[in-house]
């Protein structure tokens, strides 16, 4: 797909030589769940819903990014591509491609990472909506080096619910231990990206639909804190929010299209800096046209 990154044998390799080095600081964009199609049949409950509102709020967020200066490093899309299910295929089809035709107007220098969420391979995802979604979008778990940082991207829903993928969900699980016990030993700086958080203000929360089950959280989060994982960003809930675990943030970005609480659709950009990472979240009539950095003192 024109504009999109499409994840090969795990990993992504278009940050060119000198991607594992650090050299500068940088910022990225983060979305999340522009899920064409929600509006009108989640919300407005229309008999036969359209995505016309999630069209224009894509382009209009495309539209910002590429008037940044300096352009970010790269933009990603945190689950929920699409509102249709794999199983309503004609319906899913053609959201795909308006999902395509918004976001290959995204500036060519500026790669688009894309995750899936649980409408991009179900909720409980089975081989063949696995399938279906890698074929379009490309691996569906991958990590890529980008100016000196580990990113890894995650699909969560095998944390959710893997009744029906028990070994494409064991996969998933020892390509994760493998990367985080690789940046342990190497003292490599990690962000991740996923869709469902680990929780969504309280690493003691209850379970809720919105995070993953406290057992699973419980153990992921010793992991990755322990791989020194400095930053996690999700989606899913459509509303801002998020916490922190023994110093890890987990941050929560709402939707680019329905909501579900008292936010306004937009972006999070996010500075990496030498020693720390800060991002901020702004709605799309209020992006940011230039980002600045600090100088050292």
């Amino acid at each position: 797909m024109s504009g999109i990154v499409v994840a090969r044998n795990r990993q992504v390799d278009c940050f060119g030589k000198g991607a594992t080095e650090w050299s500068e600081p940088f910022y990225f964009i983060q979305g999340a769940d522009i899920q064409l199609g929600m509006i009108e049949s989640y919300l407005e409950k229309k008999p036969n819903p359209g995505w016309e509102e999630e069209i224009e709020l894509g382009n209009k967020a495309v539209a910002r990014i590429n008037a940044m200066k300096p352009k970010p490093k790269f933009f990603v899309m945190c689950g929920d591509l699409c509102h249709a299910f794999p199983e309503e295929s004609k319906v899913r089809k053609k959201q795909e491609a308006d999902f395509k035709k918004i976001f290959e107007k995204l500036d060519p220098e500026i790669p688009m990472i894309c995750l899936s969420g649980n409408h991009d391979v179900g909720n409980t995802p089975t081989p063949q909506t696995t399938e279906m979604y890698t074929k379009t979008y490309g691996d569906d778990y991958f990590s890529f080096w980008c100016s000196g940082i580990l990113f890894l991207v995650l699909n969560t829903q095998y944390f959710e619910d893997a009744s029906k993928v028990p070994d494409l969900a064991k996969e998933h699980e020892d390509w994760l231990n493998g990367e985080l016990e690789k940046a342990k030993q190497s003292g490599a700086r990690v962000i991740v990206f996923q869709h469902i958080p680990w929780f969504v203000e309280n690493p003691d929360e209850e379970a809720n639909y919105f995070s993953i089950k406290p057992p699973l959280r419980k153990i992921w989060l010793e992991k990755l804190k322990n791989a020194g994982v400095e930053h996690v960003f999700a989606g899913h809930l459509h509303r801002n929010a998020g916490g922190v675990f023994q110093g890890m943030p987990v941050t929560v970005t709402t939707a680019i299209g329905a909501q579900l609480g008292t936010d306004q659709p937009g972006l999070r950009v996010v500075k990496v800096l030498k020693n720390e990472v800060q991002q901020k979240f702004y709605t799309l009539d209020n992006m940011p046209d230039t980002v600045t950095f600090r100088k050292p003192t």
